[in-house]
């Protein structure tokens, strides 16, 4: 139970954008290819129930790459590839199990989604939080399979475009087998997360 309880109030909370209304980018100015920054992180949230105590884990990495493709108020592209080999969290033996027997990262180093369907997102470039709904394809343990997910994005007070969100998945769907080892069992069902802040390329 302490084990559980400091796990838990290790968990980082889901990825929201971080603030409200910070700026406004003008057509013009939002036109272009924007890569991800330094501060993007993305991972896993999962449910374990470890010895009939539940425990929320949470994964993070900024090994990433992000990019999207705006044309005036439309968001055309987007790819996000992360190296799922370089996600950690506060337990080393299960970030080993992790990579070498969950997703077998020597065979499937990356995770990427790729969005297939533009978005409108003419109310975040006016200064607001916008709920947007992503729809795409994951690319998980060799497996592509379409997906949507709700997500946030807004324009940072320094001109950048933030855009966070959760996809759920259920592991079965991608060949990967949730971990019941008697003492620990893993839900079949977890979510990738992403923050993502967006610079324009020169």
């Amino acid at each position: 139970m302490i084990y559980a309880n400091t796990v838990n109030g290790q968990a980082a909370a889901a990825p929201t954008v971080r603030s409200t209304s910070a700026g406004r980018l003008a057509q013009e100015r939002a036109t272009g290819t924007w890569v991800s920054t330094k501060t993007s992180f993305a991972g896993y949230r999962v449910h374990e129930v470890l010895q009939g105590n539940d425990v929320e884990v949470v994964g993070r990495t900024r090994d990433l790459q992000g990019t999207a493709v705006v044309d005036g108020r439309t968001l055309m592209k987007g790819t996000v590839t992360v190296r799922v080999a370089k996600i950690k969290t506060p337990e080393s033996a299960r970030d080993e199990y992790f990579r070498s027997t969950a997703l077998q990262t020597d065979k499937y180093p990356t995770a990427t989604f790729e969005l297939t369907k533009p978005v409108d997102v003419s109310k975040a470039l006016d200064g607001a939080t916008e709920d947007v709904m992503l729809i795409g394809t994951m690319d998980l343990h060799g497996v592509k399979k379409p997906v949507s997910t709700q997500a946030q994005v807004a324009v940072g007070a320094g001109g950048t475009i933030q855009v966070a969100g959760s996809v759920p998945i259920a592991f079965a769907d991608y060949g990967v087998k949730a971990p019941s080892l008697g003492f620990v069992t893993v839900d079949g069902k977890g979510a990738v997360e992403f923050s993502l802040d967006l610079a324009k390329r020169p």
